[in-house]
């Protein structure tokens, strides 16, 4: 059972009973009939024939309260998408699966492109992008909520507890990021998180001080966590990152748009469990070694926003401060994983702690070579200025691929007439 502690300056909201779920989607259902809610769900066409997304599909049809699910569906073929929406047909709310990869979209995008206002990357970012678009076209919801689909452990709970703050009419919350332990078949998971961007903020705050900005992004108990909600006035304004550092981009757009008093972080699962990243200790390009440096620059980023200034001596005083941090903090991890009888592994975390020292000075390096990059997608608030029916373009092609790809609806055979076959003239 959690404390009730108030750590940093977001309020945090804690599972301190067990509510029961029947009485969590008793409050949201009543909610709904004046803030509607909504979920997102970024997903990739291999989720589908995953272990964790048939799981989400079947719980979720057991959720009440939802009047809109939006699907965003990339690296699908048109064979693939049809499979999509025949998987997702069981849902009794509203939906729709966006593909991402279908010539419609595409051209859209081609368009936005042409303008310099399209997404420059593919992955997450880029599909949560043009899900919000179509949230906002459709206008069907007030209150939204955005999870992954690689979530082995998920039950419908993690969701009431996720959208609970965004759709209580009582609340004046118009952010709420999740958390959760991240411990799953007696490990102690979370490493970018534990060994990253914890040990950096405070190793920012002594080279920086005690700047606001670096005690909101350490207020939050787990930063990287991809399930939050908002509401639907956020998504005008907010400018997604591309890269890997979307959650740190997404919080630091909190940051810059709402009073601290208007964010909240919730407690959303005991436990939670998904697919793993490798660290890719031979590769800068792929797994947590690019998202460890795609972390760092977003942070760098946001800093320099605030007039911070860096050079290749601060990063390596940098360096140095986080990596005497870090490895202060696995004999605090270990400790708790032992009381707890979780296994961790001190010489895969020194490990780890290594490469993520070494790439913060990458991250530092390419942010002093390339100080005006800027890997966020413009905001709808942008886009619609520039071309001012772009969401509801979006929300015809999605509407068109759904008519024109849905699987053919299953018509019985009735028997309309009897007779005997006896009497029937030849």
């Amino acid at each position: 059972m959690a404390d009730f502690y108030q750590n940093g300056i977001i309020t945090t909201l804690h599972n301190l009973s067990d509510r029961p779920i029947d009485a969590l989607e008793a409050d949201l259902l009543r909610f709904s009939s004046k803030r509607a809610m909504a979920l997102i769900l970024p997903s990739l066409f291999s989720e589908l024939q995953g272990a964790a997304l048939p799981n989400i599909v079947s719980e979720l049809q057991n959720v009440p309260y939802l009047s809109e699910i939006v699907i965003g569906l990339d690296r699908a073929s048109e064979a693939q998408y049809r499979e999509a929406l025949s998987f997702f047909s069981d849902l009794p709310q509203h939906h729709r699966v966006l593909w991402n990869d279908g010539p419609r979209l595409q051209k859209l995008d081609s368009e936005l492109k042409a303008l310099n206002l399209a997404p420059t990357e593919l992955g997450k970012g880029r599909n949560v992008w043009y899900c919000m678009g179509y949230v906002l076209a459709a206008s069907r919801a007030e209150s939204i909520a955005l999870h992954d689909c690689d979530i082995t452990t998920y039950n419908r709970e993690l969701l009431a507890r996720l959208i609970y703050p965004v759709a209580n009419p009582q609340f004046n919350y118009e952010f709420c990021k999740g958390f959760y332990a991240r411990t799953a078949n007696e490990q102690m998971n979370g490493r970018v998180c534990r060994l990253l961007v914890t040990p950096l903020l405070r190793a920012l705050k002594k080279i920086c001080g005690e700047l606001e900005y670096l005690q909101y992004m350490d207020s939050f108990r787990y930063s990287l966590a991809g399930e939050f909600s908002f509401r639907r006035d956020v998504l005008n304004d907010i400018r997604i990152p591309s890269d890997w550092g979307l959650e740190i981009g997404v919080l630091s757009e909190m940051h810059r748009n709402f009073a601290n008093n208007r964010l909240c972080q919730v407690d959303i699962a005991k436990t939670y469990d998904h697919k793993h990243q490798d660290l890719s200790f031979d590769d800068q390009n792929a797994g947590l070694s690019k998202m460890s440096i795609d972390i760092s620059k977003a942070l760098f980023r946001k800093l320099a926003t605030q007039g911070e200034t860096f050079s290749v001596e601060s990063f390596r005083t940098l360096k140095a401060t986080y990596f005497r941090i870090a490895l202060d903090l696995v004999e605090t991890f270990r400790n708790d994983a032992i009381m707890n009888g979780l296994v961790l592994d001190i010489h895969k975390e020194e490990k780890a702690i290594e490469l993520f020292a070494q790439n913060i000075m990458t991250a530092g390096k390419a942010f002093l070579d390339n100080p005006m990059d800027t890997p966020f997608i413009p905001s709808w608030n942008r886009v619609v200025s520039a071309l001012p029916d772009i969401q509801e373009r979006i929300a015809e092609a999605v509407e068109l691929d759904n008519v024109q790809f849905a699987p053919a609806p299953h018509i019985p055979y009735v028997v309309t007439q009897t007779y005997d076959v006896s009497t029937a003239s030849a």
